[in-house]
């Protein structure tokens, strides 16, 4: 990334309330410990006249792409938070993975927490005593020993699908913290489709983000 990111071209749905982007792989959306560029350094060009950038209302990983929702305002953001937090917004996920299971769809019930205890570590386990993490998983397609999976998390715990795809037994292509890939390997986890209920009285707003190229490559190679 750099400052020549056109993030506007990426804008996916817009209304006054909500923005949703396509979030490429490989940007952070909150600054680190660690400094460098992040989505935040380029929410001014989403204001769109309002006095203040929109900020984003859930989490994606650095490395997975994808729909990532903005709330507007301050008001739109305490709306939004509390659908994520209450999981009334429906999450499908792509992903391509080493091996895959032998049925066609499924669930992973396994709780997760933290490896350490240092608030400055993202890394997650499989633990019984942590929190209750579930993901729906159904295959798409397969092909030359990869899966390409359809993953809906119904929790919405940090590295929850890359946990539970590795600890399943099929960690996530290009995972380098969970499944022994190289550092700086493209991961192959996608938001595909936000499905957001914000207005009572419509229909749940629906957004579907492309795959970027190393993940439609991949899905290319597999016919459904």
């Amino acid at each position: 990334m750099s400052n020549a990111f056109d993030i506007g071209a990426r804008l996916l749905y817009r209304d006054a309330l909500l923005l949703v982007i396509d979030k490429p792989a490989g940007l952070p959306v909150h600054p680190g410990p660690r400094g460098g560029e992040t989505l935040t350094d380029h929410l001014d060009a989403l204001r769109f006249g309002l006095p203040r950038r929109p900020e984003a209302a859930h989490r994606l990983d650095r490395d997975t792409s994808g729909c990532l929702a903005l709330g507007r305002h301050a008001k739109a953001l305490v709306r939004l938070g509390k659908l994520f937090s209450g999981s009334a917004v429906d999450k499908t996920y792509w992903a391509i993975v080493a091996g895959g299971p032998a049925e066609e769809d499924g669930r992973i019930d396994l709780p997760l927490a933290r490896r350490s205890d240092d608030p400055r570590s993202w890394w997650m386990k499989a633990d019984p005593a942590g929190d209750p993490s579930l993901t729906h998983w159904r295959v798409l397609g397969r092909a030359g020993g990869r899966t390409w999976l359809e993953l809906k998390p119904v929790t919405g715990r940090t590295h929850q699908l890359r946990v539970h795809c590795a600890a399943s037994g099929w960690p996530i292509l290009g995972d380098a913290v969970y499944g022994g890939a190289p550092r700086g390997s493209a991961l192959h986890l996608h938001a595909r489709t936000l499905s957001i209920p914000l207005y009572p009285k419509r229909e749940a707003i629906t957004v579907t983000a492309p795959p970027p190229p190393h993940i439609a490559e991949a899905v290319a190679a597999m016919p459904a």
